[in-house]
């Protein structure tokens, strides 16, 4: 599947939302490849734990570098602290949504999810980009992005609204990258997944089902990561891709409207 990852993209790979979901499904297959790793998230605990298991089955290095992606000094601490890691691959995997109408939920939350869903992706992809650029690798590719987009990155989604944004926001980011980054050598991968039975959901207060593995996201998304561009993980981000995308806008907007109504408990009775 990715047998040839870590000549192409290593030694190392960092993870941020390394702790639950698809950054822990991340850490696991990348651990299996034999990259060392830097799992960042926000809990210190679950971390440690994670990478005493991911060392004692795989062999491989594993630092753990706590933050709150929220924080703007988050990321140029998280450079500093890994200024001497050969880092190929960046697997940006933190982030948080909402589901209910907007003016119930709090302002501040939703402003945060801007910060930790856009400005962080901004401030991650330069910074280590810049340093894949000046990878010397011969031949080989210099590095590797993967990005979250999502089934609803492609258009508005009432009660979703600022969740939503956010992922249109990371889907163009990556797709202008991809042409942008190809010739330096940097594949950038955008990963648009429809329902994940993660923890997400559970911050989200989704009601959930028929939801896709981390495990098998992180498996397609590797196995796509050379190429780059977009890929839909499963057959229900396949689905709702294809039956949305004949559709004009207004009409997509409705539909993700019903399905996101579905989903909250603060919009039924």
């Amino acid at each position: 599947m990715t047998h040839d990852l870590t000549s192409r993209f290593g030694p190392a790979a960092l993870i941020t939302g390394a702790s639950d979901g698809i950054g822990r499904a991340f850490a696991g297959a990348l651990a299996a490849q034999g990259f060392d790793l830097v799992l960042v998230a926000r809990r210190e605990a679950v971390l440690q734990a994670l990478a005493q298991e991911l060392v004692a089955r795989h062999g491989v290095k594993v630092q753990v570098i706590t933050a709150d992606l929220g924080d703007p000094q988050a990321v140029p601490a998280l450079l500093a602290q890994t200024a001497g890691h050969d880092i190929g691959l960046l697997v940006v995997a933190a982030g948080f949504g909402s589901v209910g109408p907007f003016l119930l939920r709090d302002a501040d939350s939703e402003a945060n999810m801007v910060d930790v869903n856009c400005r962080s992706v901004v401030a991650l992809t330069h910074g280590f980009g810049a340093r894949m650029a000046k990878r010397g690798k011969g031949g080989r590719g210099q590095g590797g992005i993967v990005l979250f987009s999502s089934v609803v990155g492609f258009s508005g989604a009432p009660f979703s609204a600022t969740y939503a944004a956010t992922k249109c926001f990371v889907q163009a980011f990556a797709e202008g990258l991809a042409t942008e980054m190809q010739p330096r050598g940097i594949s950038v991968l955008s990963v648009a997944p429809g329902p994940v039975g993660t923890g997400f959901a559970a911050r989200a207060r989704m009601q959930m089902s028929r939801a896709e593995t981390p495990d098998a996201v992180a498996r397609i998304a590797l196995a796509a990561l050379p190429r780059g561009g977009t890929v839909r993980p499963g057959f229900l981000a396949k689905l709702l891709g294809w039956s949305l995308a004949v559709l004009p806008r207004w009409a997509r907007v409705q539909v993700l409207g019903q399905i996101m109504r579905g989903m909250s408990p603060q919009t039924k009775g």
